[in-house]
């Protein structure tokens, strides 16, 4: 199988003008090798594609990178890099500027001599926005093990319980079916604390009569799903009910709205205005979504400032919300896809107010 990836970067470098690319960042090194392990750096030019790592992966390693010639590299992987750098010709080198710290771009510029170290930004990152089918079907399976934990977790969660133990429940049940880790560190957020945008578990009781906001994600085969719902245990207060149907209501039109051609910054406002017409504008912090991938946030983002233009095969969230301190908070997060013609939604969780009485 072509690995289009591959041929995508070193279409950059010829229009960049660069001789070669060194990828340090380890989810672009798996992205463009299939490399899982967790030591190694790429080095691609126009004729060549190498993958430096040490004597633990030499046996894993080129089962995996199929494209790339693996090589063992020695006490110091830029000496490797150096070699095979002057053996090819290079003498403009490029690297991933977001992902380097200045210690570390120091100490190769003393080491690699002659060769010219020239930064560059997003290239991999630009390649990873667009989900191929392989991709998205994985993405599919882990949005439905997101979807089958929350099914789960309501038949678990109760007043008495706290929020750590009903985080603790969700990530199990996410690794007993299949899931590498969850997302990202799980929200379960109750109460007051749900008014809390990232508010991540904490030994709080949940009581009676208040908002329990679930944000959480599964970390399957390399790529997440990001999923948010917010119940309430006992009785919903008319507040309750009515920040609720604001927030979803606002979800339910930006994901009616978001297609193609449309900019983040578009489709934020497809949220951000219903949402300030209640009166709730200032409740609203954050954007309405982002990109997801093998990355729990990425490009592009659904945000006041987001300007990248949404593309078929695209996957971002739409996750609008509500926060008043000191009584509490709604989020409703999806999962979807662009689409030709709109998008598809990866998750499917009923977004109902859910009452556990």
């Amino acid at each position: 199988m072509t690995n289009t990836n591959l041929i995508g970067v070193k279409e950059k470098l010829q229009e960049l003008g660069l001789d070669a690319l060194l990828i340090t960042n380890p989810v672009n090194r798996r992205y463009l090798s299939g490399f899982t392990g967790s030591a190694g750096v790429l080095l691609i030019t126009a004729d060549h594609s190498w993958l430096l790592t040490d004597f633990r992966y030499m046996t894993q390693a080129p089962q995996q990178a199929v494209d790339f010639t693996v090589i063992e590299h020695g006490v110091k992987w830029i000496d490797t890099v150096k070699e095979l750098s002057a053996a090819a010709g290079v003498t403009q080198l490029g690297f991933e500027q977001e992902h380097v710290v200045f210690s570390e771009y120091a100490a190769w510029k003393i080491a690699l001599g002659e060769i010219q170290l020239q930064p560059v930004s997003g290239i991999v990152e630009q390649l990873r926005m667009i989900k191929d089918d392989a991709e998205l079907a994985i993405m599919r399976d882990a949005a439905k093990l997101a979807d089958e934990t929350y099914n789960h977790i309501l038949g678990f969660i109760r007043p008495g319980l706290s929020e750590r133990e009903v985080a603790l429940e969700m990530e199990f049940y996410m690794r007993s079916k299949g899931a590498t880790s969850s997302s990202f560190e799980t929200i379960v957020a109750s109460g007051e604390r749900s008014a809390l945008p990232h508010g991540v578990a904490s030994d709080r009781i949940i009581g009676s009569n208040e908002f329990v906001k679930l944000d959480f994600g599964a970390y399957y085969k390399g790529y997440c799903s990001d999923i948010t719902r917010t119940i309430v245990v006992g009785k919903p207060t008319d507040k309750h009910r009515e920040i609720y149907e604001i927030v979803l209501e606002a979800q339910l039109a930006t994901l009616a709205a978001v297609k193609p051609g449309m900019t983040g910054r578009e489709a934020d406002a497809v949220a951000r205005d219903i949402i300030t017409r209640y009166g709730y504008g200032d409740n609203f912090g954050h954007g309405t979504g982002h990109g997801l991938g093998m990355e729990i946030h990425e490009n592009p983002r659904l945000s006041k400032t987001g300007e990248t233009v949404l593309e078929p095969g695209m996957v971002v969230t739409v996750e609008p919300g509500i926060y008043l301190p000191g009584f509490g908070g709604v989020r409703i997060e999806d999962d979807i896809v662009i689409t030709a013609g709109g998008n598809s939604l990866l998750t499917s969780s009923p977004k109902a107010l859910f009452i556990l009485e």
